[in-house]
């Protein structure tokens, strides 16, 4: 059976020459999200972007929950893939990098279909399932404070309606998940969910060995 090939910087020019379409909105995006403090490490890879609008279109989504907005590249690649009337709720604990996101949704001509919630993203979920029901969202995208992946994980198998998708970001956390001597919390939270997801009969699974590790998981 191969094993994982080596991405060598050459190997990884070839791929983005040969498969990646990102847009000019959002390559400026990328560009300056890598700029700021903590852009290259928090910044999503355009491959990923664009396995994420994949997702959209696949599993026909018209209603997207993204946990975790930053400078709002996830948010908008997947509202670029929204049918028209679709919706995406977006949730960030601060408004830091709002305006940097808000600008390149409107020129990308997807701020209608937007919508940013500010707050305490646990909070938020819980709001939604109330204000839409359970099983009322078509894909929920986590990338946030890696401590609160098992809730969020929960949050979101409930709200996801059956045949949805979960995709979860940072599921390897640069190796550190086989690491034994790391046991910082964001790790041990990361170990926690992996675990749980492995052993869950209400999802399918799969966890990619791309980018930090991506896992997906379909509701049964």
């Amino acid at each position: 059976m191969a094993d994982q090939i080596d991405v060598s910087d050459e190997l990884m020019a070839y791929v983005r020459t040969t498969s990646l379409r990102e847009d000019p909105v959002l390559r400026e995006l990328r560009e300056i999200t890598a700029n700021l403090p903590l852009g290259t490490a928090m910044q999503l890879m355009p491959e990923e972007g664009q396995l994420l609008a994949l997702c959209v279109k696949l599993c026909g989504a018209a209603r997207v929950v993204d946990i975790g907005t930053f400078t709002g590249y996830s948010a908008l690649v997947m509202a670029k893939a929204l049918p028209v009337g679709g919706t995406l709720i977006t949730c960030d604990s601060s408004r830091r990098w709002l305006d940097i996101a808000e600008q390149h949704w409107r020129r990308a001509g997807v701020a209608d279909r937007i919508e940013p919630r500010i707050g305490d993203a646990h909070k938020t979920l819980a709001e939604l399932t109330e204000e839409f029901g359970p099983e009322s969202v078509d894909l929920i995208f986590i990338d946030a404070e890696k401590t609160g992946y098992p809730e969020y994980y929960e949050s979101a198998v409930a709200l996801l309606r059956p045949g949805g998708l979960i995709v979860i970001d940072n599921t390897l956390l640069r190796g550190r998940v086989i690491d034994p001597e790391a046991t910082d919390p964001e790790t041990e939270a990361v170990r926690i969910l992996n675990a749980r997801m492995s052993d869950d009969p209400r999802v399918d699974i799969v966890l990619l060995v791309v980018a930090d590790g991506i896992t997906l998981a379909r509701k049964r």
